[in-house]
């Protein structure tokens, strides 16, 4: 018996190794990944436009915005014009024959439609504006800081554009796998890979793509991906002509990267695409009117935005591309294969009379790339021959030396401009130059400088900047010395710089709150302005003759009164009087003192004016000790005997007093219960009998007074 020989399947082709690229199976002619991805980033200018401003300036909220504005001020133009549009026309106007009650019917009768439509209108461009400069408001008065604003925008939306592009183009093999590509069998690739490298060959292709397989048995269909060529079942039993047309049409595709600039268009507008996948997936995956219109309900302005912003701009930039891959069937020498499928599926193609199929499709009506397709392959007819030079261009390096000089010195420029402006925003524009402007104009005694680093809410406490500037000037002010900043924090547009200083010999720490200025200076430097610069003074209510630093303060109501005061030491004085004067008053202020400092200059009594109250209750008593009588008139003393006759008085002790102020000028004159005097009466009195007797009686002596000052001289008045 002898062996069967062994039957093996014919080998397909091993495939070429990448040859030291650093992109496998990326397309041939480019020096470079970068000038690939460059290349199909840089081509459709129309379509990121578009992804970026449906994106980036949220045009769906815009939209909604825009919607619910115009329905509101439909609603109330409607009404509003059904109640009241025809009242008011001119006199002249109503008055006028013929034309005056033509108007009158016309408004009376169309008012609340004109009303309506008017207020629809312009409730929507006010909702579609106001979404769109909202986020701008802030920056509407700084050119800089918009223009700043937009270059930030579109420098995030490429950087994730870029990154989504650089996503689909590494992990494309592996994305493939998941939605259902696999790879060909050995029958497969025997079939389809002959036919793929004769079509690369004569495209001038010396790599091609790597081929995967879609189990379809209906469709024969390809579709190209960045590095990646797949190709259903039902292409197998295609004719060759066919097939081979199809695959040249795909690496025209592959070969200028058009994934590549689709995927660039969907990682600009990544956010909307996001959110557009969800109702796309329930649409697709439940294809029933209901659910399409629950889908539309709540999705529809990123669905219409979709439909009427994206997807318009972007679709005029993959018809050309279909156009041009058409032109590789030409290139090759199959145009009769392609010119079959076309004509094939123009007999299943719809009409293109919607948005979606005039405007929003992909792919160019059938008819008009056949018409291309013929004019193409009619040398006669075009002005240059189909090459490949035609179809994909020339791909030059990344950049000549030349080039890349002038981007260096353009670097170089914009690195030193942007160091200089971060040396000057950080040498005058810190929350640190605020307070050391802020003490610096104090040690100066300059008012308007260290207002002027104020916050514009603390200067409008000042109610007299020429007062204020007074007492600063003045030589009873102390400004803080020996400033130190110890510490900062800052919360986005709020700082707290801890302060160290010297004041009135003593070494204090306190706060300081600081907040960033919402405009810029010269458009690019956003400085810091000093929240609590100030601290209340409360000033005694209705007391006149007040001074501090010397400096007259006006007088204040019943309620008081309260001045604002920089950081420093001041010293508080009141008015005398013969009774009473007021003794200087320290006044510390510390920076950011949250507390209002309050102002005592409370009087004391003179010590003259004690003496020479003294002096008024003797002469009082020695006035009332000279009259004889029992009872003196406005004296503190009497005796109580009856039948006097004759009686004298002689103070044997003077009390002692104790002067209490009532009031700047009046005073109360008491007598201490250890200080108290004695008084000595004498004199005769009538018996029962009718004869005399004589008599002593020693009493206690109290005063209690009022004691006035009128101005240099006091008077006593006593209170019995």
């Amino acid at each position: 018996m002898t062996d069967s020989p062994v039957v093996r399947a014919a080998e397909p082709p091993t495939e070429p190794p990448p040859s030291g690229r650093d992109i496998a199976h990326r397309p041939p002619g480019y020096p470079s990944a970068l000038v690939w991805l460059r290349a199909g980033i840089l081509r459709d200018w129309r379509g990121v436009l578009g992804a970026f401003v449906a994106t980036w300036f949220y045009l769906p909220l815009a939209l909604l915005a825009a919607v619910w504005g115009g329905i509101s001020f439909a609603v109330t133009g409607l009404f509003a014009g059904a109640l009241g549009v025809a009242d008011q026309l001119p006199a002249e106007v109503r008055d006028t024959p013929v034309v005056g009650p033509l108007v009158d019917a016309f408004l009376s009768r169309s008012g609340g439609v004109l009303g309506g439509f008017l207020g629809f209108a312009v409730g929507f461009l006010a909702g579609f504006l106001l979404v769109l400069l909202l986020p701008w408001h802030a920056a509407l008065d700084e050119p800089v800081a918009l223009l700043t604003g937009l270059l930030g925008m579109v420098a995030a939306a490429a950087l994730i554009g870029l990154l989504y592009t650089l996503y689909r183009v590494l992990l494309e093999p592996r994305l493939l796998v998941v939605s259902g590509a696999r790879e060909p069998s050995r029958r497969e690739e025997a079939r389809l890979r002959p036919v793929l490298e004769q079509c690369a060959h004569r495209l001038g292709l010396p790599t091609v793509p790597r081929l995967l397989m879609e189990d379809d048995p209906v469709l024969a269909n390809a579709r190209t991906y960045a590095r990646h060529i797949v190709v259903t079942t039902s292409v197998l039993t295609e004719p060759d002509e066919e097939v081979a047309a199809l695959l040249s049409h795909e690496l025209v595709h592959w070969r200028a990267g058009d994934e590549v600039t689709s995927a660039f268009v969907r990682g600009v507008a990544l956010p909307l695409t996001l959110v557009h996948a969800v109702p796309a997936w329930l649409m697709r995956t439940f294809p029933h009117p209901a659910t399409n219109f629950v889908v539309f309900l709540f999705f529809w302005p990123v669905l219409l935005t979709m439909k009427y912003v994206v997807l318009p701009l972007h679709a005029r930039d993959v018809r050309a591309a279909e156009y041009r891959a058409d032109l590789g069937a030409v290139l090759t020498g199959h145009v009769d294969g392609l010119r079959a499928i076309l004509e094939r599926r123009r007999s299943f193609e719809t009409g293109r009379s919607g948005w979606d199929e005039a405007v929003c499709a992909t792919h160019p009506p059938h008819e008009l790339r056949l018409d291309r397709l013929d004019r193409a392959s009619a040398p006669a007819t075009v002005d240059a021959p189909v090459t490949p030079e035609l179809i994909f261009g020339k791909s030059g390096p990344i950049g000549t030396p030349k080039g890349w000089l002038v981007a260096g010195a353009a670097a170089l420029a914009l690195c030193v401009g942007i160091a200089g402006l971060g040396v000057v925003q950080w040498a005058f524009f810190r929350p640190q130059a605020a307070v050391d402007g802020y003490f610096s104009a104090l040690a100066d005694r300059d008012v308007d400088a260290a207002l002027d680093w104020l916050t514009p809410e603390e200067r409008t406490t000042v109610a007299d900047r020429k007062l204020l500037a007074d007492v600063l000037r003045a030589d009873g002010y102390q400004p803080p010395t020996d400033v130190e900043i110890t510490g900062l924090e800052r919360d986005e547009d709020r700082a707290t710089a801890t302060v160290s200083y010297r004041l009135g010999g003593e070494r204090r720490t306190g706060t300081l709150a600081l907040r960033r200025e919402t405009s810029a200076t010269a458009g690019l430097f956003h400085g810091w302005r000093v929240l609590d610069g100030l601290t209340p003074l409360d000033v005694p209510p209705g007391r006149t003759g007040l001074a501090l630093n010397g400096v007259p303060i006006p007088a204040t109501g019943e309620g008081g009164g309260v001045l604002a005061l920089p950081a420093g030491g001041y010293t508080a004085t009141g008015p005398g009087s013969a009774l009473s004067e007021v003794p200087p008053e320290p006044v510390q202020v510390g920076p950011g003192q949250p507390q209002a400092v309050p102002l005592g200059l409370n009087p004391v009594v003179k010590p003259a004016a004690t003496t020479a109250a003294e002096e008024r209750v003797r002469a009082y008593l020695d006035e009332c000790a000279k009259k004889a009588v029992a009872a003196p008139e406005g004296c503190p003393f009497r005796y109580y005997g009856d039948g006097v006759r004759k009686i004298t008085w002689q103070v044997l002790d003077y009390p002692r007093i104790s002067v209490e102020l009532t009031g700047p000028d009046t005073a109360r004159v008491t007598t201490p219960y250890e200080g108290r005097g004695r008084i000595r009466a004498t004199g005769t009195s009538t018996g029962y009998f009718g004869g005399t007797t004589p008599f002593t009686d020693e009493q206690e002596l109290v005063v209690d007074g009022v004691l006035t000052a009128t101005g240099d001289s006091l008077t006593f008045q006593t209170g019995d």
